[in-house]
């Protein structure tokens, strides 16, 4: 029986796990680069420690050692590496520092110089450790935890939708790389708790040759699209002028048996011509390429000026869209290019035949008129979790059955301590800040 509850939780427990819709891989490539980056910084925050002066009385002899100054970091031996139950680990061994101060020594016996010099020698030692060891911690784990916080966790994307990439589970490390899953999914915000369910392929990550990989699954980008519909973003209305000349004077033409029967005011009444998408658009990602299938409906009509609009005819539109994804900087961007386009009646089968002249000029407003309107806004794209002051470079994005992946290489854009001293409290960035150890602790 025990046996037999443990199994039913487990698989409880399955039921309920979220499946990411973004994952990201770390690889020990990265950790070079962001171990002469931290290395670097901690440099930095060794010549801001104050050492206290050190004086006082032995026997017959009094020393002033004082105006200490860190003026040289010697890291012989230094190794950032991925280590399973411990995550990420940070290795020192064989440091050096080059110091300058001001002493001043009285004794009575020149015998008694070398016992001095090991005395003061030791008692710098100890201050010293007394104070890199609080600045070594606070570096590693307060000042570079505050640069985790600059990672958008749950950001607006525009003014219509934002994104969630809430962890949903501890990070994945072994010996060459750490894995995080993130939720990846898009919201409206008039809705912020609205979340779409992740029916879609887990996206897998293999490959260890670049320093970073993000895969995508197709939730990731349905999402987006369903919270866009949400959001009655997915629609388009011309009236008038904003109809094309040349397509204004073809409808006219394709619809002249019924406009003549109207009355003079509504002949000549402004067109009007909606586009109105009928469900969230879908992705289907394949080896092949990534596609998104759209259904709307059309409908063509008068606008008479303070009357009642005259319909000509409504229609069903189903187009197929591919969608090329590239990585800039930190930004994911899609640009949207029409492929396939049919137009059909949902009301008989000879007035669909009627509308076939209409397909190629209908094809060519959408590519003309609408499609410029929906990469402006996906241009802009969608930033991918990451900490300020650090930028993808050389992304190569390669399909694979449900989702996709990106590798790439990281840079710096700025330093660690110019993106920390924006974004956290100048109260906390000395190395005596409260949340330190106790220097003795610290030595240990």
């Amino acid at each position: 029986m025990a046996l037999f509850g443990a199994l039913f939780l487990a698989l409880l427990a399955g039921a309920h796990a979220e499946i990411p819709g973004c994952k990201i891989r770390i690889t020990t490539k990265a950790l070079e680069l962001v171990k002469q980056e931290a290395l670097r910084f901690l440099e930095q925050e060794l010549e801001t420690i104050i050492i206290p002066d050190l004086r006082g009385g032995e026997g017959q002899f009094y020393y002033n050692i004082s105006d200490v100054k860190v003026t040289d970091l010697e890291l012989t031996t230094s190794e950032l590496h991925f280590q399973p139950e411990q995550d990420l680990v940070l290795q020192i061994s064989n440091a050096s520092l080059e110091i300058r101060f001001q002493r001043q020594l009285l004794y009575w016996f020149l015998k008694m110089y070398e016992f001095l010099s090991v005395f003061i020698t030791s008692g710098m030692r100890f201050l010293l450790n007394q104070q890199i060891c609080p600045v070594l911690y606070h570096a590693g784990m307060v000042v570079l935890n505050s640069l985790l916080d600059t990672v958008p966790v749950r950001s607006s994307v525009d003014n219509l939708i934002g994104i969630d990439y809430s962890l949903l589970k501890d990070p994945v490390v072994s010996t060459s790389s750490l894995d995080m899953d993130f939720r990846g999914a898009f919201f409206p915000l008039t809705q912020g708790n609205w979340s779409l369910l992740n029916q879609a392929v887990e996206p897998q990550l293999q490959e260890e040759e670049r320093m970073v990989y993000v895969a995508f699954s197709e939730f990731f980008f349905d999402s987006a699209m369903e919270s866009y519909f949400r959001a009655g973003a997915l629609q388009l209305l011309l009236v008038g002028d904003k109809v094309p000349h040349d397509l204004d004077m073809l409808l006219r033409a394709s619809y002249f048996g019924s406009i003549v029967l109207l009355s003079p005011a509504e002949i000549n009444s402004p067109l009007k011509l909606e586009l109105k998408v009928t469900a969230p658009p879908r992705c289907t990602i394949k080896p092949s390429g990534t596609t998104i299938s759209v259904t709307a409906s059309v409908t063509i009509a008068l606008a008479p000026h303070n009357q009642s609009e005259v319909q000509l005819s409504s229609m069903i539109m189903d187009a197929r869209l591919s969608a090329k994804v590239t990585l800039r900087g930190k930004v994911l961007r899609t640009q949207l290019d029409l492929r396939k386009f049919r137009i059909y009646s949902n009301q008989s089968a000879l007035e669909s035949l009627a509308l076939i002249p209409l397909q190629a000029p209908l094809k060519t407003m959408l590519q003309i008129g609408v499609m410029p309107l929906l990469n402006e806004r996906t241009r802009r794209g969608v930033q991918i979790p990451l900490p300020q002051g650090m930028a993808f470079v050389h992304g190569v994005v390669t399909n694979h059955a449900g989702f996709l992946t990106i590798g790439t290489d990281l840079r710096f854009v700025k330093g660690l301590r110019e993106v920390i001293e924006k974004n956290w409290p100048a109260t906390t960035m000395g190395p005596q800040a409260s949340s330190a150890p106790p220097p003795s602790t610290a030595a240990v």
